[in-house]
């Protein structure tokens, strides 16, 4: 089983490979990472002896001043050289260095001069090193204003800004879970690359991002309609667009109810998309659920009966209490990386109706089981 470690764990991609190491419990062993081990050289020392692989993410991507940035940049890389020295260690180092290297600016020099660095170490001990040139990363939970411009749109449309745009420039991307399946590749493989050009897997426009980032906010914000997905690109796009929404605060979202003598009707979604409807009744007291989704758009509507819906994004404790009573009908959507249940907390049998965008494979199911 190998062993891996991942500096900048607590970053963006960072999040996103530890808690996808965790779905491979069998094959990898994640060792702990906190950032202050690079204030310490004893646990530094002790981090990167515990490791056959470590992935180097911890750096600084934006700074008032670009040459503190160029400084710590390539700081970190020489103090983990330094470690890997101190300890004979010849893990395997994978970096993660950006297309920005060929700019001029400190940023893609720090990172040039890094990834250099770290072959010329492996060439000396006999190690395996990877330098991974990086397009534009994008996904869900990615901080605004610092890791991309999806980011910063995403949360500025959602909480209803107005984005501007600085340059209409042609981006090159990759969705952080194209990102993540490229490092375990890498991992798996095990060779020496002193540059490895990490292909992009979309390209739009900035304009063009905006523009589909606003459709999603007045089709599925505003109006609760899953939008039309032509591609995977979009569907990345959108389930990342979905997780800078304020959901504490958006659901449960109350439906239309029309009555007439003859009853009640009730639209439970409309949708670009296809995918699989389904009810289920549950019995006082049960709880159904405890996983999560990587890609999935799901929706819970409650009909009849009382739940609580619980969700909790993965990595974290902060456990979201949705409270729905079919006396007035309601759903929850379930955001990818969050887990989640349903429980009957009525005296009654409870009436969902459960809807997913894709129909259940079980060579390829994508639900992961984790209690909330």
């Amino acid at each position: 089983m190998l062993k891996i470690g991942i500096t900048g764990q607590e970053g963006f991609v960072g999040t996103h490979l530890y808690n996808t190491l965790g779905l491979h419990l069998d094959e990898f062993e994640r060792i702990p990472y906190h950032i202050d081990f690079f204030k310490s050289n004893e646990k530094l020392d002790v981090f990167v002896s515990q490791c056959d692989v470590i992935v180097h993410l911890a750096a600084v991507n934006r700074h008032n001043d670009p040459q503190v940035l160029y400084d710590i940049n390539v700081g970190l890389v020489n103090d983990l050289i330094a470690s890997l020295e101190r300890t004979s260690s010849k893990a395997h180092v994978i970096l993660s260095s950006s297309s920005q290297e060929e700019r001029d600016n400190l940023y893609g020099k720090s990172k040039k001069v890094g990834r250099e660095l770290f072959y010329n170490w492996s060439i000396k001990v006999g190690s395996v090193f990877t330098g991974l040139v990086i397009p534009n990363v994008y996904g869900p939970f990615g901080h605004p204003y610092y890791n991309s411009v999806i980011a910063t749109f995403s949360h500025q449309i959602s909480h209803g800004e107005s984005p501007q745009i600085q340059v209409d420039g042609e981006l090159k991307l990759i969705y952080v879970g194209e990102l993540v399946n490229e490092i375990l590749t890498k991992i798996r493989d095990r060779k020496t690359e002193a540059s490895y050009l990490v292909p992009h897997t979309s390209e739009a426009k900035v304009s063009e991002l905006l523009s589909l980032l606003q459709f999603y906010k007045e089709c599925y914000q505003d109006r609760g309609e899953i939008p039309v997905i032509n591609n995977t690109f979009e569907l990345n796009l959108f389930n990342t667009f979905r997780c800078y929404m304020d959901i504490k605060n958006h659901f449960p979202v109350k439906f239309i109810e029309h009555t007439d003598p003859r009853g009640s009707f009730v639209e439970i979604i409309r949708l670009g998309v296809g995918g699989q409807v389904s009810f289920s009744t549950t019995v006082p007291g049960i709880t159904r659920g405890n996983h999560y989704h990587t890609r999935k758009i799901e929706r819970f509507a409650v009909i009849k009966g009382k739940a609580l819906i619980q969700l909790r994004r993965i990595g974290t404790n902060e456990v979201l209490d949705f409270y729905l009573d079919g006396n007035e009908p309601a759903y929850v959507d379930m955001p990818i990386w969050y887990t989640h249940n349903i429980k009957n907390i009525g005296e009654e049998v409870l009436y969902t109706n459960f809807w997913i965008n894709e129909s259940y494979n079980p060579n390829n199911p994508d639900t992961f089981f984790e209690e909330v």
